[in-house]
């Protein structure tokens, strides 16, 4: 299905007829990675995905975007649809777009679910400190007005060198709304979110690892952990039986 977000073509699923839920994946995702949820709960609910720009067949913005660039999409988005006060579960990325909403009173849902979700600035390791400094260094001679107009092409290799595999394989745009985004720590205000919260998690998540779960949990006043033995950064499609088999009981 296609509507029209913020000014862009925005590609969505809607499946199912009950109660609504809405997914939001992650980043450099799309919603297709929830199918086999999707096809479990049709029968008793809605079920609602969008792609975020730049995603999954949606147009990309123009300029790079905050978390409340986000949060505006999602808001506009279910105002079009009609939905109110969803079950909003969000993977990864899609999971701090669903934190920050419901933290700030934004959606008021009575049932989140995370799925290795984003929010917090992980403790770097003593590598990625220095791999960081580095880079700095490296961007600081390469950009000096003697130099930069020959370094263009050095500057691109260093940023593909020290980039992350997510940050290499965006465009422009997105690239510099992923450094916004990793440096945004949700922790002062999880505090604030009282719905019920499931999270499902990944016990070798190296992206957002199961520390990170572990403190949401204790964040958030109502709030459960479930860990997938044995699966990483997407537990939710590495062990699809087990999560539905939770996402059921949870739901009810």
């Amino acid at each position: 299905m296609e509507i029209i977000v913020k000014g862009k073509k925005v590609i969505y699923e809607d499946v199912g007829q009950g109660a609504p839920i809405v997914l939001l994946h992650g980043w450099g995702s799309e919603s297709r990675f929830f199918a086999p949820i999707m096809n479990a709960l049709k029968d008793r609910y809605r079920l609602i995905a969008p792609n975020f720009p730049g995603c999954g067949g949606s147009e990309i913005m123009d300029s790079p975007w905050t978390l409340a660039d986000y949060e505006d999409f999602v808001l506009e988005f279910l105002n079009k649809l009609e939905i109110k006060d969803p079950v909003m579960m969000g993977h990864s990325h899609g999971g701090r777009v669903t934190l920050s909403l419901c933290a700030k009173g934004k959606v008021n849902p009575k049932k989140i679910v995370l799925l290795d979700s984003a929010g917090l600035i992980p403790k770097k390791t003593a590598k990625q400190k220095f791999r960081a400094k580095s880079f700095k260094a490296i961007k600081w001679f390469l950009t000096l007005p003697v130099i930069k107009n020959f370094s263009a092409g050095l500057l691109e290799k260093a940023r593909k060198y020290y980039g992350s595999a997510d940050y290499n394989a965006a465009p422009p745009v997105l690239r510099k709304t992923l450094v916004s985004l990793v440096n945004t720590d949700l922790r002062d205000i999880l505090p604030n979110i009282k719905a019920s919260t499931l999270l499902i998690w990944g016990e070798n998540d190296t992206a957002t690892p199961l520390a990170d779960a572990k403190i949401i949990e204790s964040l958030i006043s109502d709030a459960g952990l479930c860990v997938i033995k044995g699966a990483g950064h997407f537990a939710f499609a590495e062990a699809p039986a087990q999560t539905i088999a939770i996402l059921k009981s949870f739901l009810g």
